[in-house]
């Protein structure tokens, strides 16, 4: 018998219609003798609307409460999906985080899952029964109901697999699989059947949003086997596991993109020991996370330029922060808004020489000019004027014969 978590996304549960859709698919699942603990999302857009009514109260809505509220969304999701379930004959019942619980730690909105008890949902499923579990929520050791961040519920699904210790963790979206790039803006992005938790990993946090970043890399760290599916299609989708299991024929498996961040220039800094920290540090302590970085040295070798790059949503709090550091002198400070990164993606890489240039090479082609570049060991990145995006992803596209 195969222990499964099947979980559905906003867009599959996004109406009465499709409640009922996915609940013919879990049927089946059950139907075959699996036995199966289903997570859901909120239904699409319930999350942005219960925002929306917060900030009606409040600009500045207290965190403890906006948690209360959000996890509402997920509530009413498994609720009906439980209900749908036995309107059609399926034995099933709801459990909501604090009924199991599902055990939190870290701060409201942003916590994540550190243990769940399983001694109910396992009594549960012993007894024929599907289990229906809200994602992107918890509860803490405090009794308060905490979120785990957007996209949360994926990562409420691997952790299930992970201490239930499925066989498979099945994410229904409304996409068939993960496509080499965004199929919405680009109509010749194909499907890939297979993919490493590396490459899926690198994918989700450069903008590809199939998968929430962290619940890959749970799934890698554990070994769990995912699968991305439609609810909407009998196609198979795509398979998540071990690179060593694949076949890195092409260089590059996927092209991303994203249009969520900024570049912030400081000029002519003291080029000294520390000054590095000093600049990042009270950029740290508020959370704000630096991608790339760039350092030039002048030619007087006492100052130097120093680039990163942030989210475009932390650009006007970095600014402050780096306006009012009285550790570092500098001449000027310049930022854009206007950037995007564009980012080729393969375990490929690793073997074959030549990749970085033939990027850039493509790109130069086509008049785009780099501002930044980041690399890993299957991953290249550059920031690029916003205004260039769709082109220099069907070009990279193309390039290493993705089409």
């Amino acid at each position: 018998m195969t222990k499964k978590v099947l979980k559905f996304g906003g867009t599959s549960v996004g109406s009465i219609e499709r409640i009922m859709h996915a609940a013919k698919i879990i049927k089946k699942e059950s139907a075959q003798g699996n036995k199966i603990i289903v997570v859901v999302s909120a239904m699409a857009g319930k999350t942005n609307e219960l925002i929306s009514l917060a900030k009606t109260v409040s600009n500045n809505f207290n965190k403890r409460e906006l948690d209360v509220l959000l996890a509402t969304g997920e509530q009413a999701s498994c609720s009906l999906i439980s209900g749908a379930l036995t309107e059609i004959g399926v034995k099933a019942q709801s459990f909501m985080s604090w009924q199991i619980p599902i055990l939190t730690e870290g701060d409201h909105n942003n916590s994540r899952i550190i243990n769940m008890n399983v001694s109910k949902i396992e009594d549960y499923l012993s007894s024929g029964g599907v289990a229906v579990i809200p994602g992107y929520q918890g509860v803490s050791n405090s009794g308060n109901i905490t979120t785990i961040g957007r996209g949360g519920s994926d990562a409420t699904a691997v952790a299930i697999a992970k201490i239930f210790d499925t066989d498979t963790c099945e994410i229904y979206t409304d996409v068939d699989g993960v496509y080499s790039t965004d199929p919405n803006k680009i109509p010749v992005a194909k499907k890939i059947d297979k993919i490493s938790y590396e490459e899926m990993l690198e994918l989700s946090s450069l903008g590809a949003k199939v998968m929430q970043s962290s619940a890959v890399q749970t799934a890698m760290i554990y070994e769990i086997p995912l699968q991305v599916r439609s609810t909407f299609t009998d196609r198979q989708g795509t398979k998540i596991f071990n690179k060593e299991n694949l076949d890195y024929s092409k260089a590059v498996t996927g092209v991303a993109y994203s249009k969520d961040d900024a570049k912030i220039t400081l000029q002519s800094v003291e080029d000294r020991p520390g000054v590095a920290a000093e600049i990042f540090q009270p950029l740290s302590i508020n959370q704000i996370n630096i991608d790339m970085v760039i350092q030039n040295i002048s030619s007087d070798n006492k100052t130097t330029d120093i680039t990163f790059t942030i989210k475009r949503e932390d650009l006007k709090e970095a600014l402050k922060i780096l306006k009012n550091n009285n550790k570092i002198k500098f001449n000027e400070l310049s930022y854009r808004d206007n950037v995007s990164k564009i980012s080729i993606v393969g375990a490929g890489m690793v073997t074959t020489p030549g990749v970085t240039y033939k990027m850039f090479r493509a790109l130069s082609d086509e008049k785009i000019n780099i501002l930044a570049i980041s690399t890993s060991e299957i991953k290249i990145s550059v920031i690029i004027d916003e205004s260039f995006t769709l082109k220099a992803v069907k070009k990279l596209h193309s390039i290493f014969n993705l089409d």
